[in-house]
């Protein structure tokens, strides 16, 4: 198999990944997967970085970006379920469409 190829398959498979994540994230209400459809997205473009990165293998960078895609996932999950823990409490519910307060 040709390196392109590989990459190519790579980039069908984090294109898929990242339309799921982005249909989850329009369609769904639930917060929670709300928040699983953002960390779709983001592991898609991920996997999007290291596969270019084996295409220049004496660069480091699509790591080196990778690793902080998953440290900003990383807190985005930390803020992001801190603040559905707060509604939760509010409204007992975890429903974006009830969260009007929010807009102030």
């Amino acid at each position: 198999m040709n390196l392109s190829t590989v990459i190519e398959n790579y980039l069908y498979l984090s294109t898929i990944v990242f339309t799921i994540g982005a249909v989850g994230f329009l369609i769904r209400r639930n917060i929670l997967v709300q928040l699983m459809s953002i960390e779709l997205m983001l592991n898609s473009v991920n996997l999007l970085l290291v596969a270019f990165n084996r295409e220049h293998t004496g660069n480091m960078s699509g790591q080196m970006f990778a690793f902080f895609v998953i440290a900003v996932a990383a807190a985005e999950v930390a803020v992001g379920l801190a603040i559905v823990l707060q509604f939760y409490r509010l409204r007992a519910t975890v429903n974006s469409d009830e969260a009007t307060e929010l807009r102030h």
